[in-house]
């Protein structure tokens, strides 16, 4: 048996990846499990991009023997908001994640580099103070050692449960890429199905090279609620990356099967470019 969930919007199912079988939502064909596994989860026959663990997109990322980094920073509810804790129990236990994004540090095709992921099981992916000061964190050691820092969003946005506390992790975020820009480094932002909101609006944003999964949704508001503000149709492929990546905002649109040889070329172009190192301003 397949089970299905349909949402409002667009009709899109969410497939228990459990089940030995399942059908495209896009091209309503069938593909056994195993076959969507060794296709990083995209549909054989269309190219319709499922949802992907983080743990499954850094082993097809990184050479053998990546290391996942913490940097220990504070889990807490900065507005008391009720229940958050419980919420936060209730998630791990479900998808033993600790917080919505993961960090590790490893090779692609033997050039080093920090890669952090958001999981969008965790409160679909949204940034938080944990998030802001891990990702800060993280770039600062890039900046240690010198070394490329590698985003894949997937975010529903700001995390409502901390109020103007995750809305201030937009700047932290951007200010410390900033930093790490000025001093020659190199920041690939991937953008996934969907990235939107507060993540869209500052780090997802902010990459010397952004790099689109195909078909993703990429924006701030959602198309719907922007239709029901305007109160006009939107036209056809409205935020999603082909029509983005037209518009200039998206450098290049790279299939997840193709994504490591595409970050690998990027990274060891500006490893033979020697972009200069400046000292602190």
């Amino acid at each position: 048996m397949i089970r299905r969930f349909r949402s409002k919007q667009g009709e899109e199912e969410k497939i228990s990846k459990e089940k030995s079988f399942v059908i495209c939502p896009k091209c309503r064909r069938g593909s056994s499990v195993e076959n969507l596994k060794n296709h990083l989860w995209v549909c054989p026959h269309c190219g319709n991009h499922f949802k992907i663990s983080g743990e499954e997109r850094l082993n097809a990322l990184f050479d053998k023997g990546y290391e996942k980094i913490h940097f220990h920073s504070r889990i807490y509810n900065p507005i008391d908001f009720p229940d958050y804790e419980k919420l936060r129990e209730k998630i791990k236990k479900k998808t033993n994640l600790e917080e919505a994004l993961v960090i590790a540090k490893g090779k692609i095709y033997g050039e080093t580099a920090f890669v952090c992921l958001l999981e969008q099981e965790y409160l679909m992916g949204s940034l938080g103070t944990y998030m802001g000061e891990e990702i800060v964190s993280m770039f600062e050691k890039a900046m240690e050692e010198k070394i490329p820092v590698i985003i894949f969003s997937a975010s529903g946005g700001a995390r409502m449960q901390e109020g103007i506390f995750s809305l201030m992790q937009m700047a932290k975020t951007a200010a410390a890429i900033g930093e790490f820009s000025r001093r020659g480094l190199l920041y690939i932002s991937v953008l996934t199905n969907p990235t939107t909101g507060g993540v869209s609006a500052s780090f997802a944003s902010l990459g010397d090279v952004i790099i689109a999964e195909p078909d993703a949704l990429i924006g701030f508001a959602g198309p719907r609620v922007i239709e029901q503000t305007v109160r006009q149709t939107l036209p056809e492929g409205f935020q999603r990356a082909e029509k983005l990546e037209e518009c200039g905002f998206v450098d290049c649109i790279s299939p997840r099967e193709e994504q490591r040889k595409t970050i690998h070329t990027f990274l060891s172009l500006h490893r033979k470019t020697g972009a200069k190192y400046e000292s602190n301003l």
